[in-house]
């Protein structure tokens, strides 16, 4: 069944931003830096990470094309290199590791020293880690029309509201499906988001491969 392109894009916005900002695989994390605190303080710090978040995600979104003409980046290069980062880390959730990148021991014991953690680490980089990030800034530089940027922040508003959702009940959701059900979802998530990033690499490789070929044809 062929989808319209503006539904492709969509579902390609949405399951690229939910897939690497992970909100189950992130929920455990988000309970061990919020375990002193009491229900109604954890789902204040969920609402504000989950907003800090958005802002970082939209912001970047809206500036990631004046970025790529700044510094005369292509969008093929940024794919294949969006896409081995992507790729690097859906083996990791494949693996149920927890990526380092999102915050290191000390920014944690950092923001334990204060009462509000939810800007940062929880907001950035745990729940707008690089990979967000880069994905937003890639995702923008595909936006064809303001339609397209209009699918793109609708599709980080959705994801950040999931995680919202997923940290508010997120001591429920561990009870239920327990550690080995995390770790399931957790995988799910990494097949699916290496199987993005493989698309992601085609994209940027296959029109710098036709170029060179109809050079070589030409000369």
């Amino acid at each position: 069944m062929i989808l319209h392109p503006l539904v492709e894009y969509a579902l390609l916005c949405f399951t690229t931003l939910l897939t690497l900002v992970n909100p189950l695989g992130i929920a455990p994390v988000f309970l061990a830096l919020t375990e002193r605190f009491g229900t109604a303080q954890r789902r204040s710090i969920a609402k504000k990470g989950a907003g800090t978040a958005a802002l970082i995600l939209i912001v970047f979104a809206l500036v990631g094309s004046a970025i790529f003409s700044f510094y005369a980046i292509t969008l093929n290069a940024f794919q294949i290199m969006g896409g081995i980062l992507f790729f690097r880390s859906g083996l990791r959730m494949l693996e149920a590791i927890v990526s380092r990148t999102r915050s290191t021991p000390a920014e944690k014991e950092e923001g334990l020293d204060h009462d509000d953690i939810a800007v940062s680490p929880v907001g950035i980089p745990i729940i707008a880690g690089p990979g967000a990030i880069t994905a937003a800034m890639m995702l923008s530089a595909q936006a064809e029309s303001y339609i397209h940027y209009g699918i793109l922040l609708a599709a980080i508003l959705i994801t950040l509201i999931i995680t919202y959702l997923v940290f508010r009940g997120a001591d429920r959701l561990a009870v239920r499906l327990g550690a080995t059900g995390m770790r399931i979802i957790q995988r799910i998530m990494g097949i699916i988001l290496m199987v993005i990033a493989v698309q992601f690499i085609i994209n940027g490789v296959t029109p710098i491969l036709t170029a060179i070929f109809k050079s070589a044809v030409s000369g």
